[in-house]
């Protein structure tokens, strides 16, 4: 995973390097990181014309070493305060560095106006926009490329920030970065933690039991059921409460008579030859379910996710966190929306995302994913793993069902802890949208893309869009003091 830090944490991270190594040190590198995408970005220095907007903190320093880098190299370049810029950059200026805020940023900035066509390369998040929230704060300068340093800042996946970064390119400049506590999940996650199945594996070694859907309401199951099979469960169990047997949709899934109430015991039995149950989508609201929720939950010998009508019927607070507490395997996964969220947690998740999840996995016990543009994950101590790699077109009835199945399949294959299951479930529901139409695309159409793009990855060749800030493989400049990447919108 690629590391993610927030402005406190990195505040120790900084004072931790400069034990070891000299602030001078540590500017010259950041601003050596910088001319070299300058340098990219514009096709070369010799004659091209630089406006470099330059605080008084660390952050202008970086970009005063810069603009002397490229000076050296024949570019033409002017440094100026932000409180003294011009109204308007206008041409032939080739390039705008804004290095006027950093991290640190508070109040709102109102950024002096660009001509269009004019590029913008940010020094370690676009000046104006809040680390760790990715608030705009005024009016900051939308860049074409951010250059940040030993980690990404919340705020450079989230809100307003994922749009105005721009690409993102990670140089390492000698921070020790390697206890971030949060993550953003690539591709090559997906190879190192999804195991491919033993020799010895056998359709039990992975199976996975859904409880979902409702008389005449069999699309979630369905949707559940496919994902489960698509991200490789062996065996998929469905069961639908109420549902007569011949009405039970048909596939691959092998279907379950479950009673209209009192179907939790049943269920429990069920469950001893599976590795994960998924419960909620498309259940409905009967009187009954929370009831037979709770009874699942506080017998349940392997993980449970639970979705959709699942969610509406746990409660919150202590209801909540008792209820998960109760299940002997300590491992419940919860996946709400935002509007699955308040009722969860009696407020709307705001634009801190991380936060919100964090929060939430903290008070219930449980690890939740938090779906959205940015999807974030996080366990109840508090480590957290991000996706960016959606996109609009999974803006689609039943697509979250199809997700929560393949948690479930995860979960079966052994991929632990619930965390990384949940969290490289969603990079891979993501990545496999990518492969479908633009529009138009279908929650029955993912489960067979899922199995299209694991395929590919596993063969060393994933394909697909990455999304409006997926990571599209690392093809940075190397800077002194460590490594470098670059990711694309």
């Amino acid at each position: 995973m690629i590391p993610i830090v927030t402005s406190a944490e990195m505040r120790a991270i900084d004072a931790e390097a400069l034990r070891r190594t000299s602030e001078s040190t540590l500017v010259a590198r950041a601003g050596t990181a910088v001319g070299h995408q300058a340098i990219r970005m514009m096709g070369g220095a010799y004659g091209r014309r630089v406006f470099v907007l330059a605080g008084k903190g660390n952050n202008g320093a970086d970009g005063r070493c810069a603009a002397r880098l490229l000076a050296a190299r024949g570019a033409k370049v002017r440094v100026v305060p932000p409180d003294e810029a011009p109204l308007r950059i206008e041409r032939p200026v080739d390039l705008v560095v804004d290095a006027a805020y950093g991290t640190g940023f508070h109040g709102e900035l109102h950024a002096p106006a660009v001509d269009p066509g004019i590029p913008v390369l940010a020094v370690d998040i676009p000046s104006g926009v809040s680390a760790d929230t990715g608030e705009a704060l005024g009016e900051p300068l939308a860049a074409d490329r951010t250059v940040t340093f030993g980690a990404l800042k919340p705020g450079l996946v989230q809100w307003h920030g994922r749009r105005l970064a721009g690409s993102i390119v990670l140089a390492g400049i000698g921070l020790d970065v390697s206890r971030a506590r949060m993550g953003l999940v690539e591709d090559s996650d997906v190879v190192s933690r999804l195991a491919e199945r033993p020799l010895d594996a056998h359709k039990w070694s992975s199976a996975v039991l859904v409880v979902a859907g409702s008389p005449g309401m069999l699309g979630a199951a369905r949707f559940a059921a496919s994902g489960a099979s698509r991200a490789g469960a062996g065996m998929v169990r469905l069961g639908v409460p109420g549902c007569p047997p011949g009405d039970l949709p048909a596939g691959e899934a092998v279907g379950e008579h479950l009673a209209g109430e009192g179907w939790a015991p049943r269920v429990l039995e069920i469950s001893r030859r599976c590795r994960s149950i998924v419960i909620g989508p498309g259940l409905g609201r009967s009187e009954d379910l929370a009831a037979q929720l709770r009874e699942l939950i506080a017998g349940a010998q392997v993980p449970v996710v639970v979705d959709a009508d699942g969610l509406a019927a746990l409660g919150s607070g202590a209801c909540l966190a008792q209820t998960v507490s109760s299940c002997p395997s300590g491992r419940v996964l919860l996946t709400p929306h935002d509007g699955e969220y308040e009722r969860l947690a009696g407020h709307p998740p705001g634009p801190d995302r991380i936060a919100a999840a964090v929060e939430l996995a903290g008070a219930s016990g449980a690890t939740v994913l938090l779906k959205g543009p940015t999807t974030v994950v996080a366990s109840p101590q508090g480590q957290v793993m991000v996706v960016t790699a959606g996109s609009p077109r999974l803006a689609t009835a039943g697509t979250g069902d199809v997700l929560s199945g393949m948690i479930g399949a995860f979960l079966a294959r052994s991929v632990e802890p619930p965390l990384g299951a949940a969290a490289l479930a969603a990079h891979v529901h993501a990545r496999a949208a990518g492969l479908g139409m633009a529009e138009g695309l279908l929650a029955h159409d993912l489960p067979e893309l899922v199995a299209s793009w694991l395929s590919a990855v596993r063969e060393g060749s994933p394909a697909g869009e990455t999304g409006a800030a997926g990571v599209a493989g690392f093809a940075g400049l190397p800077v002194p003091g460590g490594q470098s990447g670059e990711w694309g919108r």
